[in-house]
């Protein structure tokens, strides 16, 4: 390691350390090379009048002979009952450590790791699966992820218009006025059928429990990213729309957690072998993502500790970088 001092990194130089157009291609590096990614741990937290809380915990490691040797850990509070306090019901802060000598090197900001790393994945599953002419996004869900997502993917493809659609629609006109106020043409819509049926990418981040991507909405040739739906009991898009696409997820922990795969495999719609691979798949070359220009491809991710452990590396050496000039 270049300096073992411990650094506290706040929400603000985490963001700022972690461009979209470096993290995607450190991202196909990573997920090309791989990591030590033990399951992530789950914890309930009783509590007394109020809904129970969850800890997470996400490790993940350098394999022994990677040039670079850091250990990551994320750690998650989720409080439902933080909504009644007026408080975010998500914390997540990341510790990073030198593998070789377990010294702690660096505390950062975990909200900013996971919703960069998350539209960076998604970027990157673009970059193989979507048109490589595509000009249209139509962002579902104009959250803390659904905000990034069009200056992640404006790094993998030629974006130039953006449609917002959100349950909120304050959220969607809120989103719309900020990149049209960085030069991007961006609308709210109201008629998602349309929107989805004339957009070259259509990208969900929500919560949704039901379908809200009808596939007889989409038209030949578009890419379908679905961000959210992270639990077995929710879905973003229908059978449909799975059915008629070629199918990538990033992990292979997302049969059994994504709720757009997880129900469809029960149900008998699909078999696992409908998912063709993951993006490890797709870094190595292994296998080929988009095949033609009137396909449909659809990418389901979940969420990786490799995803989690290339960021924070990427946050650690610039702000040493940024420490030692």
């Amino acid at each position: 390691m270049t300096d073992a001092s411990f650094r506290i990194v706040d929400a603000q130089k985490t963001a700022a350390s972690l461009p979209f157009h470096t993290l995607v291609d450190e991202l196909e590096t990573g997920f090309a090379n791989g990591c030590v990614v033990p399951a992530r741990h789950h914890h309930h937290l009783e509590k007394t009048s109020e809904p129970a809380a969850t800890l997470l915990l996400m490790p993940a490691w350098a394999k022994p002979d990677d040039r670079d040797q850091f250990l990551g850990v994320k750690l998650v509070t989720v409080v439902p009952g933080n909504a009644a306090r007026n408080l975010p019901g998500l914390t997540s802060t990341y510790i990073l450590y030198d593998a070789v000598t377990g010294q702690q090197l660096c505390l950062m900001d975990g909200n900013v790791i996971t919703s960069r790393r998350t539209a960076a994945t998604a970027a990157l599953g673009a970059r193989f699966l979507a048109r490589e002419d595509a000009r249209s996004l139509l962002v579902i869900g104009a959250g803390r992820v659904g905000s990034l997502i069009p200056d992640a993917y404006r790094a993998v493809r030629p974006i130039e218009k953006v449609a917002v659609w959100d349950i909120q629609l304050e959220s969607a006109d809120k989103l719309a006025r900020s990149l049209n106020e960085r030069g991007i043409a961006a609308d709210v819509v109201t008629d998602l059928e349309q929107a989805i049926g004339t957009a070259d990418i259509i990208t969900a981040a929500t919560l949704a429990t039901e379908p809200i991507i009808k596939g007889q909405w989409i038209r030949k040739g578009t890419h379908i990213d679905l961000i959210g739906a992270f639990t077995p009991g929710m879905r973003e898009a229908d059978d449909t729309a799975l059915t008629m696409a070629r199918v990538f997820v990033d992990t292979q922990e997302a049969l059994h957690e994504a709720g757009d795969l997880v129900q469809p495999i029960e149900n008998g719609v699909i078999s696992k072998e409908h998912v063709l691979g993951t993006l490890a798949d797709l870094a190595l070359g292994e296998l080929k993502g988009r095949t033609a220009a009137d396909e449909i491809t659809y990418f389901k991710a979940v969420g990786s500790g490799l995803a989690d452990l290339v960021a924070a590396r990427m946050v650690y050496k610039i702000t040493c970088a940024v420490g030692r000039a």
